[in-house]
């Protein structure tokens, strides 16, 4: 499964519906959808500054990841960026391979 980090703004009805519900009932909302796509929820943080809410999800394909998105934006309580996390071995697994490319000018 791939490992992804949705950063998450509220829009002003999705704050209003979170003092309402809670933070602990929208984990549990966000925990059942991931769930409901073949993935796990492996954190979940609301934070100060420029990003609501931290979700650190693993999910089976880029596929799952982007109808999760798609749903909770198309929702309208939340606007939602995603950044696909890569494992250490992954990153060996890219840097080992070989790339036919040439820099522009060179």
């Amino acid at each position: 499964m791939a490992k992804y980090l949705f950063r998450a703004n509220y829009t002003l009805d999705g704050l209003r519906g979170l003092r309402r519900e809670g933070g602990s009932a929208r984990r549990a909302v966000i925990e059942n959808s991931v769930g409901g796509l073949g993935g796990t929820l492996e954190c979940m943080y609301w934070a100060f500054g420029d990003t609501d809410v931290f979700v650190v999800a693993d999910l089976p394909s880029n596929t799952s990841a982007a109808a999760f998105v798609g749903t909770v934006t198309a929702a309208g309580g939340a606007t939602v960026t995603t950044t696909v996390l890569l494992t250490a071995e992954e990153i060996d697994a890219a840097v080992g391979t070989s790339v036919d490319y040439r820099a522009p000018g060179a």
